[in-house]
């Protein structure tokens, strides 16, 4: 009895992790809790035990664009990067860093593109914007903010343990400019932050973040990659 409860309570919660994996790929959506909430709804589950965590979403978004994406997703990320790396070289004195879906590979058609800005005035972005004719919303988004340094003497699993329990919530202002292929959304810390990591909402450990340098190697070695792949399969032929 129990085993089958078990198995039920996996099948519903990977039903849900489809489902809301399908919603982040397809129509743009990044909160996830948001997207298990509305594929819970959807699907008439309603027991949190039943609901995927943000990791097991993360999986199923990969595998659907393995399924689904598989010659689309890759030039759509391509071009969110660019697009990201054209806005971050105009807010370069912002000291702005790409994180989210867009640097992780999961992003796909009219994903959100979060960057993060760290400067010394908020006034100073807003200005900015204002003076290059760049329309925008403001908005406010809550993180997860490490509030310790990393003590670079434990092993990986206790940095990691660590992570998730040292940290604080913080709301932080939000530009959304519109973007070419979806919303750019500008989340401005103060410059002191740029050392203090935000959390991973997949796992709660610090997010991957890049600079612009960062991103345009990025780039490039993909479009090397996709150049080998191409050549690879022309040979075959």
């Amino acid at each position: 009895m129990a085993k089958e409860m078990a198995d039920r309570q996996h099948n519903l919660r990977q039903l849900v992790a489809q489902q809301a994996a399908r919603m982040m790929a397809e129509d743009g959506v990044s909160d996830y809790a948001y997207a298990k909430r509305k594929a819970g709804r959807q699907l008439g589950i309603i027991d949190s035990s039943c609901l995927p965590t943000n990791a097991e979403i993360e999986e199923e978004i990969k595998i659907f664009h393995e399924i689904y994406n598989s010659e689309e997703q890759p030039e759509a990320l391509r071009q969110l990067r660019a697009d990201a790396l054209t806005v971050m070289q105009l807010l370069e004195r912002f000291n702005p860093h790409l994180t989210g879906s867009v640097l992780d590979g999961t992003a796909g058609r009219y994903a959100e593109t979060h960057i993060h800005l760290f400067a010394e005035s908020l006034k100073d972005v807003e200005i900015f914007l204002l003076n290059q004719q760049i329309p925008y919303e403001t908005d406010e988004k809550s993180y997860r903010i490490s509030n310790s340094r990393p003590n670079n003497n434990k092993n990986s699993n206790e940095r990691r343990a660590a992570d998730r329990k040292t940290s604080d919530r913080r709301k932080v202002p939000v530009f959304t400019l519109e973007g070419p292929n979806g919303l750019i959304k500008l989340s401005i810390f103060e410059f002191d932050d740029m050392r203090t990591p935000t959390k991973s909402p997949v796992n709660g450990t610090n997010a991957a973040k890049v600079n612009a340098s960062e991103l345009k190697n990025l780039i490039q070695s993909s479009k090397t990659t996709t150049n080998n792949v191409e050549s690879n399969s022309l040979r075959t032929e």
